[in-house]
C-alpha cells in the first residue's frame, strides 16, 4: 500500500519539482524537448526490443517450450513504454532501465524470483493443496490432462431432440 502512494502521489510531486528545477537550470522549451526527446528515444527501442523478444517467444512457442522468461521481458517492456512516455526525468530513467536489454534481463530474473512463490488453492478437504507453478518449464505444455479428478462431477448421458421427431410427424 505505501509503494502505491508512493508511485501516485510522491513521485508526481518530485517529478514536477525537477522539471521546474531543470527548467531554471537549462529554460523551459529546452526542458520540454528533452522530455519529448526522451519518450521518441524510449519508443524506439521499447519497439526493438519487443519486436525481439515476440520473435524469440514464438520461436520457443515452435519448440513446444514454453516463453516464460519472454513473458517477463514483454511486461517489462510494456511498463518501460507507460514510463517512458509520462512526462518526466525519473520515469525516464526508469523507463530507459526496464527497455534496455541488459538491465532489464537483470531486473527480470529478479522479478522472476520475486514471483515464482506457489499458488495455494482451497482443496475439497478442506486442507490446502499447492498447484504447478506457472513460471517453471514444462517439458510439453500442450499435453492434455488424463483423467478427471475425484472432485470432479462427471455426468454421462445420451440425448434425442423430439422437436424434430414432433415437425416431422405434422409434416406427414
Amino acid at each position: 500500500m505505501r509503494v502505491l502512494f508512493l508511485l501516485f502521489a510522491i513521485l508526481p510531486i518530485i517529478e514536477i519539482a525537477l522539471l521546474i528545477h531543470v527548467g531554471d537550470i537549462i529554460g523551459g522549451w529546452n526542458t520540454v524537448a528533452l522530455v519529448i526527446l526522451s519518450a521518441f528515444i524510449g519508443a524506439y527501442f521499447v519497439k526493438r526490443e519487443g519486436i525481439n523478444t515476440l520473435q524469440t517467444a514464438q520461436a520457443k512457442m515452435q519448440r513446444n517450450e514454453l516463453p516464460g522468461k519472454e513473458l517477463v521481458d514483454g511486461l517489462m517492456l510494456v511498463v518501460a513504454g507507460v514510463l517512458l512516455v509520462t512526462p518526466g526525468f525519473i520515469t525516464d530513467i526508469f523507463g530507459f532501465l526496464f527497455a534496455l536489454p541488459g538491465t532489464r534481463h537483470v531486473l527480470a530474473a529478479q522479478v522472476s524470483k520475486h514471483m515464482k512463490m506457489r499458488v495455494v488453492t482451497a482443496g475439497s478437504a478442506g486442507g490446502f493443496h499447492q498447484q504447478h507453478n506457472p513460471f517453471e518449464q514444462a517439458s510439453n505444455p500442450f499435453e492434455q490432462r488424463t483423467k478427471p479428478s475425484q472432485e470432479e462431477d462427471v455426468i454421462e448421458g445420451e440425448y434425442s431432440d423430439k422437436t424434430q421427431n414432433d415437425t416431422d410427424k405434422r409434416l406427414k
